[in-house]
């Protein structure tokens, strides 16, 4: 259950703590990325395409079984018109060129977000990369598209709030756990890292309620630059941080 941290991989940092098992990145600077070079904000995104493959790839090789990564918020449907096409158009070409792939790697593939206002086609793919991929389980990725950390704990109560007013849930009984059963990310553990590139300093809107106990970075590394040493770098960041959840320390500081 979610609220539990999850077990964690080995290898341990000066603090004895061993790598994450849960990395969330917000895979931001793409626009930045191309500006830089004199290229439209699409040439950022497409780049930025395959930094998210390279990380999909680096993740399990450094010990990590769940990816969650930030590509379409609902405040992105605020952008030109232009841009949320090719940002449609870029998880389209993702999916359809790496299903395959991913699929027979063992790798689980679940969206989380709204799906009402999708495009069909974008639904549709959606359903399909989730439903071929279910009985996987060697690794997780998932994907928060048209997705919002407030608009997620709204849609998640009134869901609760339907299950009480069934009877399915007695309003006694609810706690964290079932609360989190409502939640788009019912089964994942929560986030040990929390990763944002680009240099900004916020979590925009992401993973809310789920990564109250993450340990957080923040890179000057701009997502289409994002790399293999750069997750390792951020790892060994991570290995070196005490986590207490809110107990005390066994060691002076």
């Amino acid at each position: 259950m979610s609220g539990e941290p999850a077990p964690a991989s080995e290898g341990a940092g000066a603090h004895g703590l061993p790598g994450p098992q849960h990395v969330a990145i917000i895979m931001d600077g793409n626009g930045r990325w191309a500006k830089a070079r004199g290229l439209p904000r699409a040439a950022g995104h497409e780049r930025g395409v395959e930094a998210l493959r390279r990380t999909v790839e680096a993740a399990p090789e450094l010990g990590i079984r769940y990816l969650t990564v930030f590509s379409f918020s609902t405040e992105n449907w605020r952008r030109p018109a232009a841009e949320v096409s090719a940002l449609f158009g870029l998880l389209k070409a993702y999916v359809q060129r790496d299903l395959g792939r991913l699929k027979r790697e063992g790798v689980r593939i679940r969206v989380l977000g709204r799906r009402e206002g999708l495009p069909k086609d974008i639904a549709d793919l959606v359903d399909k990369a989730e439903r071929e991929t279910a009985e996987n389980s060697d690794f997780y990725l998932n994907i928060a598209f048209n997705y919002g950390g407030r608009e997620e704990i709204l849609r998640a109560a009134q869901r609760l709030s339907a299950a009480i007013q069934s009877g399915e849930v007695e309003t006694e009984s609810v706690d964290e756990a079932t609360f989190e059963r409502f939640l788009d990310t019912d089964g994942i553990p929560d986030p040990d890292l929390l990763i944002r590139t680009s240099g900004e300093y916020r979590l925009s809107n992401f993973l809310l309620w789920q990564a109250a106990y993450a340990e957080l970075i923040f890179t000057d590394v701009l997502w289409p630059d994002f790399d293999k040493s750069s997750l390792e770098h951020a790892i060994s960041d991570f290995r070196n941080r005490e986590r207490r959840f809110g107990a005390v320390t066994s060691e002076p500081r």
